[in-house]
């Protein structure tokens, strides 16, 4: 990871700075250490629904302007939210950057929900419900974490519920704001030419006068797994198939030794054993992949596929022999230098991406504290033995762990 400046606010708010000279973009953008588990039952949707609706107006700007302030010299603004994060980010000129983190408080902070915005707002999130619901290789994931996670709220659709979204309203918005906004669990984070004098000459504009709001926040413990299997009749041409299970936490000492592992089992490269066993070699599958997740007291490990109704099973043998394979196995030491190198240059590349960097500045400062330097992830991954890629397997990706979801076409 390239150096980057840090100053903490009275307030707990934290900004992060990396200074990129070559670069005219600027990236920037808050994160906020709130997702959908952090909502209580009657709430389901809420954090996701918040995001889309900082959009829609604050106490100065109404929706037409928060939509033309950047867009009209060339920047876009935009947003996401995750499991345990909420992202408002922009990128744009560094000539324009005041703008872009003046807009970015604004929205973060000084939401209004109006009435009128919410009735609009709620279709749109019910269509983006048909939408994924009509997609089955994106449904697929969503219901796994249900299969994984049960009642817990890591198994509850990010989206909510048909019913939960219809219920929202403006009082629902600041109720979650005022229960989960936490100034210490936020930063500003940014990726631009500008020095970190500039940035911060503007963080103590716009961040400093915030008022502080600290405090524990607790979240509902993960509890015990009970692998399931769960296969259902769906209309559709194509059978889906997903089978995984709970994995390492993000302050787990295996987080990057696993995130190797799932990268030679079945990561981007198209030499993954996966993609080289059951694409190449039979040409059952268009898409296999595999998946590590973590969170910040549990993981999240998965193996999805796509393929003829007729051919699950057999897709389903080739890739549990894989993955017994690794279980049973261990690694040539040409085999493990291979894997550390890729996995080494693939984490190089992607610090490529000023705006993946502004975002990976900022949330491992919320999970870890700090941002792990690439050196010393590089460290890490050349201590890896073939041994523990072997003893991670046994424990994670035994039959016996991982929960199995088949979408099947109807009638077949």
């Amino acid at each position: 990871m390239p150096d980057y400046e840090i100053h903490e606010y009275p307030n707990g708010i934290r900004l992060l700075h990396k200074q990129v000279p070559h670069t005219k973009i600027a990236h920037c953008g808050f994160l906020l250490d709130i997702g959908s588990r952090d909502e209580a039952p009657h709430q389901q949707g809420l954090a996701h629904f918040w995001e889309h609706m900082a959009f829609k107006g604050t106490e100065k700007r109404k929706s037409f302007h928060i939509l033309n302030r950047l867009e009209t010299v060339g920047g876009e603004l935009n947003a996401y939210t995750t499991k345990e994060k909420i992202c408002f980010y922009a990128a744009l000129l560094s000539t324009h950057f005041e703008r872009a983190f003046e807009l970015l408080t604004d929205l973060t902070f000084n939401s209004v929900f109006p009435g009128r915005e919410v009735e609009k707002e709620r279709g749109v999130i019910l269509e983006e419900m048909s939408m994924y619901q009509d997609a089955p290789e994106d449904a697929i994931i969503d219901d796994f974490d249900t299969v994984v996670f049960g009642d817990h709220p890591l198994g509850v659709n990010i989206l909510g519920t048909r019913e939960s979204v219809s219920r929202f309203q403006t009082a629902d918005f600041h109720a979650f704001l005022q229960e989960q906004m936490r100034t210490d669990r936020l930063v500003f984070s940014s990726v631009s030419n500008l020095p970190f004098k500039e940035v911060k000459r503007l963080a103590d504009k716009f961040l400093a006068p915030l008022p502080a709001k600290i405090g524990p926040r607790v979240r509902r413990p993960v509890g015990s797994y009970e692998r399931k299997t769960q296969v259902e009749s769906r209309p559709i041409s194509q059978a889906h198939c997903l089978l995984g299970g709970p994995a390492y936490s993000i302050g787990h000492k295996r987080r990057i030794p696993f995130f190797m592992l799932n990268n030679i089992l079945g990561g981007p490269g198209m030499n993954s054993r996966l993609n080289l066993a059951v694409r190449e070699k039979y040409g059952l599958v268009y898409t296999i992949d595999s998946t590590y997740s973590p969170y910040t007291d549990t993981g999240l490990f998965g193996i999805y596929f796509g393929t003829e109704g007729k051919q699950v099973k057999r897709t389903l043998g080739l890739v549990q022999k894989e993955l017994k394979l690794l279980r049973e196995k261990t690694l040539t030491t040409n085999q493990l230098h291979t894997a550390k190198h890729q996995l080494m240059g693939q984490l190089a590349m992607s610090e490529e991406s000023n705006s993946g960097l502004m975002q990976l500045l900022g949330k491992s400062t919320l999970d870890l504290g700090r941002v792990e330097p690439l050196s010393e992830i590089f460290e890490k991954i050349e201590l890896i033995s073939a041994a523990e890629l072997r003893d991670m397997a046994n424990e994670v990706l035994t039959d016996e762990h991982l929960s199995v979801l088949q979408y099947v076409p109807e009638g077949k």
